[in-house]
């Protein structure tokens, strides 16, 4: 791939996550701050419920499926300066992207966070895959054309 890239920034992403991100601020935010590499961050809905209890252990409130948990995930969509290469071993191929060259990268504080507090989520299980598409039938946040 890195023949094919020359000395241009470019983007890199897992192919599993939806999103309605401005590509467009994304990469402006990339090239602001000068890192290595600018990772989207997102924060997903709870699969399920979660409880607040009181001081004696009653339940005093439900959040359904919250969204702000605090969390921030890697969303999945990157944009690299072509100097990630240098983080990439030789082989490559059989390494991980979130292991060793995240990892490398983050340690040498060269990955930049993009906050994204949109919609978001992955398509990774068939519960996944329906939520999708009855989304696409009836609200597909994604759509821009």
């Amino acid at each position: 791939m890195q023949q094919y890239v020359d000395q241009d920034d470019f983007m890199l992403t897992y192919g599993d996550g939806v999103s309605d991100i401005n590509i467009k601020e994304l990469v402006d935010y990339h090239k602001k701050h000068g890192k290595t590499a600018t990772m989207t961050a997102v924060q997903p809905g709870s699969r399920f419920g979660v409880m607040e209890f009181g001081d004696d252990n009653t339940i005093i409130k439900f959040n359904e499926k919250p969204k702000e948990s605090g969390s921030w995930i890697n969303g999945g969509f990157f944009v690299l300066k072509p100097e990630v290469f240098n983080y990439l071993k030789d082989d490559a191929d059989l390494v991980m992207w979130e292991r060793q060259p995240l990892e490398d990268l983050a340690g040498e504080s060269q990955i930049a966070a993009y906050k994204y507090d949109g919609f978001w989520k992955c398509m990774d299980t068939i519960r996944d895959k329906e939520e999708l598409e009855n989304l696409w039938e009836t609200d597909p946040k994604w759509k821009s054309w």
